[in-house]
């Protein structure tokens, strides 16, 4: 199958103990119209999904470690044989949380840092002591032999950080970390202007390059940012480099930027099934329609996948199948998710003079 669900983050709530100015669901601590769905729901779902495809599943929200029946899911999923993972902002672990995972047989777990100190990632995550929460966390990670990989979040609020919070990654000994490039969802809508500007995107990018290039002890990789796969390959290029990018047991693997719809999917807590966490489109409700039916036969999905129909720059790059530009972002700056990545910068080979 050439569009084969790899990796499903899955909205077990949309509740959440924190407010930070771009979470995609601007979720809050009362779930108001958006209710967690029942542990009988939550089997059936997986079900669903066990039937068809062994995708890795991420328990996501929200914040995760609010449901009291968050375990008893991962043990479910993990019978299932599926690869169960875990999104938490970290301020919510415990003893007891570590032990739930090791018990359930969550493979990885991922946490959120913003900031190379309290004052940037606090005021990133609206909490003071967030920051404290989340090193809290990874200590009790490291101390109970629980893997655990970084995603960090950048607008231009936190952007000269960058190298600062990779070193300090590293030095907390993460499996991984993940340079997220914000996409305007949620109350992301609220901070459009602090997004990395044009200009600066292929700059960062390009560290990024540079940095990976080198890098032997942490695997990284750019999120929502698929351009990256265009410079990786021009600089390369243009270097004489062999460089090959590492890939992750539990990541989607592969060298291609979006993803969404192809790779990739989001469901959400009231069982919409997206093409990714930052594409807030449903192709379809899992609660009603089997997952098999709607990965191979929405429409949503067919039109994502179907690369001709890319419009703008995107659709006459040379780079169209390894980039594809950011569909989300697309969507979320345009309301058309097959325009052209609003923030990128190249010229096709075809349209240069």
């Amino acid at each position: 199958m050439e569009f084969e669900p790899k990796w499903i983050a899955w909205e077990t709530t949309r509740r959440c103990n924190l407010k930070c100015v771009h979470c995609r669901s601007s979720s809050v601590l009362e779930a108001g119209g958006h209710p967690d769905f029942s542990f009988d729901t939550a089997k059936s779902i997986l079900d669903d999904i066990a039937s068809y495809a062994s995708p890795v599943i991420v328990l996501s929200g929200g914040e995760p470690l609010l449901r009291p029946d968050i375990f008893d899911i991962a043990r479910y999923g993990t019978d299932k044989g599926l690869r169960m993972c875990m999104a938490t902002n970290g301020t919510l672990v415990n003893d007891e949380t570590c032990r739930g995972i090791k018990e359930t047989g969550i493979k990885m777990v991922s946490l959120s840092l913003d900031g190379a100190k309290a004052e940037t990632h606090d005021n990133f995550r609206n909490q003071i002591g967030a920051f404290a929460g989340t090193m809290n966390a990874i200590r009790l990670f490291k101390e109970h032999g629980i893997p655990f990989l970084i995603n960090s979040s950048f607008t231009v609020r936190n952007r000269e950080e960058i190298p600062e919070i990779f070193r300090l990654v590293k030095q907390l000994g993460a499996a991984a970390w993940y340079m997220f490039m914000i996409v305007p969802t949620g109350r992301g809508e609220d901070i459009m202007e602090e997004l990395i500007p044009e200009k600066l995107y292929d700059e960062i990018l390009e560290w990024h390059y540079q940095v990976e290039k080198e890098e032997t002890e942490i695997l990284m990789r750019p999120t929502c940012a698929p351009h990256y796969y265009r410079i990786v390959r021009q600089k390369a290029k243009e270097e004489g480099d062999t460089f090959k990018r590492r890939n992750l047991q539990f990541s989607t693997g592969g060298s291609k930027g979006c993803l969404a719809g192809q790779l990739i999917c989001l469901i959400d807590v009231d069982g919409e099934v997206q093409p990714c966490s930052y594409f807030p489109k449903s192709a379809g409700n899992i609660l009603t329609t089997p997952f098999k039916n709607i990965w191979e036969k929405s429409e949503l999905f067919l039109q994502l996948r179907d690369f001709k129909s890319y419009k703008g720059n995107c659709g006459q790059c040379e780079y169209l199948n390894v980039c594809g530009g950011c569909r989300a972002r697309s969507y979320a700056m345009t309301g058309d998710f097959l325009a052209q990545e609003p923030f990128c910068s190249y010229t096709p080979l075809k349209l240069q003079d």
